[in-house]
């Protein structure tokens, strides 16, 4: 990352720096402080029950059960993943549960700590010794330094800034506030009287520490690792702090954080020691290794690396696709035959500069392994884009494993045979010239479709590790000359193919070259032993069950169906054997008595509408839950969502109690077999039903019974380990505080944590002691052989490991399963406690009591202070806060009442507008009424036309059928005379003809007849041009009748087009204006 990109990433202000980090602290395992301000009061540790035992170390023992803010402290450390163990001198329950309420500023020695009041201003002047052990305790550095603790610090990565003074520290309650670290700013410079002037040495990476060096002899006064910086700011321009700038800092434990203060002389360097711890935030110490020692494979800096998973998904039957499990042994997919299938591939950079995919072009798919390029089939895209996190590019495509090219891998395989199947993916990526293909070859088996299904909590997805290597061409070489940066490839090789051909160049010799700098992700079934405890929500849980055993479970529930309110008699044995985990969510609900909770259903969903007080320590707990898990890893996901709302509502719903560290854990473990609805009720079930929230109560009272009878038992049942532990001053709370507080979920594999539960819901609490007892007695020989330290680093460490065996944790359960643990002498323990406790309080000196019940009162008299400061705190943000609202508030009345004004003015426009149209409207009815006036008289005039031609035709039609029957008589009468006439009839024949020939001289009234004939004819001939002349005005007549009607119909449409527009009603109006009148007039 270069300094550029580094500047643009910070704040737009420049005033303040925060951490990128989603946690507010981490929590470091510390040593003891050997300084006189820690071991000046040896007596009041006596009287609170504290013992100190020295070997290479300072390490801490209780030797009662402590006071209810030890205990805090200590299941604080022991409930939260440390980031980094201190393997070599002390554990986490040793130290913090030793040190009591630390002072918010170094205490001189003798004083009390509980008597200063805060905020205290000092400076944070560490003993070498203490610097040492702690920048140790950091970077897990077992080897003892040698050399003066007093001796120049060596040169590291980092900025040295000199011509700095030291104004003081305080504590504060908000450390991300940069209001009140402005406030403290302010107070510090102001009362500062002894300032000392110092060098500031600030490191370039996030794995640095901080350092305060004497300007003279460079030693080394103070240092802070960059992990516990959580806010840097500077004063303000135009102020009198203008040239100081601060941090603020988790002190010692996460609950007290400190400011310090510094002034520049030279105003201007105050950026500049921004800008530093800006870069420290962002950058990492392990990148900048790996960048260097890969330089040598590629000089000019274009090998990128990318990391490739490919998860595939199956139809459960439900509508949905699941994620199918990994086989543990051979690492291959397990899948089953004839199955739709999802193939989803997540493509990260996680190297070099940032490459822009485009988009992928192709998904594709064969069996078997080092197929050619033509052997691969597309599969059909349904999603590709970013993840909302935008570090990963995500593809997901359709397998239809029924088609016949894939059908070699939907063919059930051997049991213990397995096949190859090659996945690719083609990326267009902006910078490189040419598309770029990642090729998966990955194992997989094939099972029966009716197989039980073997969903697994956690994906299983196979990774692979890519280095592309590219070559940034020349501006004449590039198709679009045009481009800033563009590339050609020149090679991609898989971390596979590395190691491959890695071992073929040098076989049986583990190469430690630049190329294994960058290794490939490890599955979560390889971890390696090793000091670090087990995360949370670590294993996978199976849902694959033996047919019997699901039968007997489903007649067993539609039995319990029948009659909720009794438990069927087989339960308990069958609970014993654990219960199915596809049935778990079920069952449970039954356990716990929730199959009726729809008032808890309905206060949750009001619950989490309200505040909670003891927000922040859930927000803080939330992601430190769980993060082995997918479900709860992702910040802001759906898991840590839901989780928060539980934990949120709890602490809403039980006031006295509120939210206590440990219920997230018992939560998620909820959450992961049923809706949040129903965890919540499960949840209030086990706290209130269960007596769980009974241990929180009366300053742990009844966790300190818990305590006593566990130690009783293990007096009974293990007495050899009894007595070793009391030899070695190990007691119970020491390492069971959390087995009772989280009921194991904190640290054990979820396998195992699930059967607890079951027995818990079935059997009650005390299932916690035969499990305690049952995990002591199979560790019995390791912790005999264990001192102090060992014993607690092996119930930290190692135990947990242990039960990630299925196989282990199922032997366990039947152990504790085998222990008969009456309530006869759990009760008989309990009065020996209570009756020990009542001599103890006789016997304890008044003064012992008085001064005891003081320091508690002290401290409930800081705490209530420290709520006090918060309220202030609160108060004055939420002053800031309605300020910024009145401020807004006022902007938008300025704003609206512009818009006021442009309103009214559009009004005034709009009403002259109006005026204007209703003239026009006036005008446009008056011309309607007009237009309709003389529609209507041309309507009058064309009926009337209409009728005289429909009367004209109709007498011109009379007149012709008349003359045509006066033709046809006349005809007929000259045919009769022709007819009767035997000169005629020997002319004419019957038709009326001439005949062709006449043999038969004329008669002497021939030429009579010829014009007789010839008067006909012309009469003929008048009569059928008068018949054509009228047919011919029939046709005219006609026409115009057409016209006429055609005209007819068009007025007609307008007068109804009329009828539909705006004026309608004025035209109505005036038709009825018209027909009043009208009548009036006749």
């Amino acid at each position: 990352m270069d300094d550029k990109g580094s500047v643009g990433k910070i704040s737009v202000s420049s005033d303040s720096v925060s951490t990128l980090n989603s946690e507010d602290f981490v929590l470091v395992s510390r040593l003891g402080d050997d300084t006189p301000s820690s071991t000046h009061n040896g007596s009041d540790d006596e009287k609170t029950g504290l013992k100190v035992n020295s070997e290479e170390g300072v390490s801490f023992k209780i030797v009662g059960n402590g006071s209810e803010q030890q205990l805090q402290r200590e299941l604080e450390d022991v409930l939260m993943d440390p980031s980094v163990v201190d393997t070599g001198r002390g554990t986490d329950t040793g130290t913090e549960g030793l040190s009591g309420p630390f002072p918010m500023s170094p205490v001189p020695p003798g004083a009390d700590p509980l008597s200063t009041s805060p905020p205290k201003i000092a400076l944070p002047v560490q003993t070498a010794q203490e610097s040492e052990l702690n920048e140790r305790s950091y970077r897990g550095d077992e080897s003892s330094s040698e050399g003066s603790p007093i001796s120049p610090i060596p040169d590291e990565d980092s900025i040295v800034f000199s011509q700095l003074t030291y104004l003081g520290c305080a504590s504060v309650n908000a450390p991300r506030s940069e209001v009140e670290a402005l406030r403290m700013m302010s107070i510090l410079r102001g009362q500062c009287q002894l300032p000392l002037d110092v060098t500031l040495s600030v490191p370039g990476v996030s794995e640095g520490i901080v350092r305060l060096l004497d300007p003279n002899n460079s030693t080394e006064i103070a240092n802070y690792p960059i992990y516990k910086i959580l806010f840097c700011v500077r004063g303000h321009d135009g102020t009198p702090e203008s040239d100081c700038f601060a941090f603020t800092e988790s002190h010692y434990n996460a609950e007290i954080f400190r400011i310090h203060v510094f002034r520049c002389q030279i105003q201007e360097a105050v950026s500049r020691i921004l800008y530093s711890f800006a870069t420290a935030f962002r950058r990492s110490a392990k990148k900048a290794v790996l960048s260097q020692q890969a330089a040598p494979l590629t000089p000019d800096s274009d090998l990128f690396t990318f990391t490739v998973s490919l998860e595939i998904k199956e139809d459960d039957g439900k509508g949905t696709f699941s994620a199918v499990v990994k086989d543990k042994d051979k690492q291959s997919f397990k899948l089953r035959a004839g199955m739709d299938k999802k193939i989803v591939i997540y493509v990260q950079q996680t190297s070099n500069k940032e490459l822009a995919i485009e988009r992928c072009f192709g998904l594709l798919l064969s069996p078997g392994k080092n197929v050619k390029n033509s052997d691969m089939h597309l599969l059909d895209l349904e999603s590709m884009g970013k993840s909302s996190d935008g570090k990963s590019y995500i593809i997901t495509g359709s397998w239809n494993p029924n088609t016949p090219h894939f059908q070699p891998v939907n063919e059930e395989t051997p049991k213990d045979k397995f096949m190859y199947m090659t996945t690719a993916v083609d990326l267009v990526i902006t910078e490189v010239e040419e598309p770029v293909r990642f090729l998966l070859e990955t194992r997989v088996r094939v099972c029966s479709p009716n197989d039980r299904l073997f969903w697994p909590f956690s994906k299983r997805s196979y990774t692979e590790t890519f280095y592309l290597k590219l070559r940034q061409m020349e501006r004449k070489e590039r198709k679009s000359p045009s481009a800033d940066t563009l590339y050609e490839v020149v090679s991609l090789e898989s971390e596979t193919e590395r190691e491959r051909r890695k071992t073929t160049a040098s076989p049986g010799i583990l190469l430690s070259g630049p190329g294994n700098m960058v290794p490939s992700p490890p599955e979560d079934d390889e971890e390696e032993d090793n000091d670090e405890p087990l995360l949370s929500g670590s294993g996978d849980v199976s849902k694959e069950c033996a047919e019997k055993i699901l039968e007997t479970w489903g007649d067993l529930l539609s039995k319990w169906h029948m009659n909720l309110s009794v438990r069927p008699r087989q339960l308990p044995a069958l609970v014993r054997n654990g219960i199915p985990e596809a049935l778990r969510g079920e069952v449970w609900q039954l356990l716990a008595g929730c199959h009726n909770n729809d008032h808890l259903v309905e206060e949750y969903r009001t619950l989490i509408t309200k505040e909670s007080p003891q927000d922040s320590a859930i927000t803080r707990d939330i992601n430190r839950t769980f993060p082995a898990h997918d479900y709860f890893k992702d910040t802001g996901g759906d898991g840590q969502d839901s989780l928060y709302k539980i934990c949120k509502a709890y602490s809403v719903y039980d006031e006295e109690i509120g939210y206590c560290q440990g219920q997230s854990f018992l939560a998620a473990v909820l959450l992961l077999h049923m809706p949040e609805e129903q965890a919540f009720s499960v949840l209030v079930k086990i706290m209130f039903d269960y007596g769980l929230r009974d241990l929180f109560k009366q300053n742990f009272e009844d966790l300190h019974c818990k305590f006593f009878q566990l130690e009783k038992l293990m007096q009974e049942y293990i007495p050899d380990l009894y007595s070793h532990f009391l030899n070695v001053g190990l007691e119970a709370h020491m390492y069971a505080s959390q087995w009772f507080l989280t009921l194991f979920t904190a640290k054990f594999p979820l396998y195992m944590v699930f059967h607890i539960i079951d027995l818990l819901l079935c059997e009650g609490i005390s299932v916690i002691f035969n499990v305690a007892l049952a995990l002591l007695k199979t560790s019995k020989d390791d912790l005999i052989q264990a001192d102090f330290e060992g014993a607690l680093k092996f119930f930290r460490v190692p135990v947990p490991k242990r039960y990630r065996s299925e196989e282990n944790a199922k032997k366990l359960m039947e152990l504790a399963c085998s222990m008969k643990i009456s309530q006869k002498k759990l009760k008989k323990f309990e009065k020996e406690y209570h009756t020990m406790r009542e001599q103890q309080e006789q016997q304890e000196a008044p003064i012992e009591r008085y001064e005891r019940e003081n320091r508690r009162l002290q401290e409930a008299n800081m705490r209530l202070e420290q709520e006090n400061d918060d309220l202030a705190h609160e108060l004055v943000s939420s002053k800031i806060a309605l300020r910024k609202d009145l401020d807004n508030a006022e902007e938008k009345a300025d704003a609206l009442n512009k818009e006021l004004l442009l309103t009214k003015q559009k009004l005034v426009e709009s009403e002259d507008e109006k005026r204007r149209l209703e003239e026009e409207s006036a005008q446009l009815k008056e011309m309607c009424r007009r237009e309709l006036d003389k529609s209507e008289s041309e309507i009058k005039k064309n009926g009337s036309i209409i009728g005289e031609y429909k009367q004209i035709c109709s007498q011109l039609s009379e007149r012709l059928e008349k003359q045509q029957t006066a033709n046809r008589g006349e005809l007929e009468k000259i045919r009769s005379k022709v007819e009767g006439c035997e000169k005629c009839s020997s002319l004419f024949n019957k038709e009326g003809r001439v005949r062709a020939t006449v043999n038969t001289a004329p008669p002497e009234g021939s030429e009579e007849s010829d014009e007789e004939k010839e008067a006909l004819k012309n009469q003929l001939r008048e009569m059928e041009l008068e018949l054509a002349q009228t047919k011919l005005q029939l046709v005219e007549a006609e026409c115009k009748i057409q016209d006429l009607e055609h005209h007819l119909g068009l007025a007609l449409n307008e007068v109804q087009a009329a009828k539909k527009t705006w004026f309608n009603r004025t035209l109505s109006s005036i038709k009825t204006v018209t027909g009043t009148q009208g009548k009036e007039t006749s």
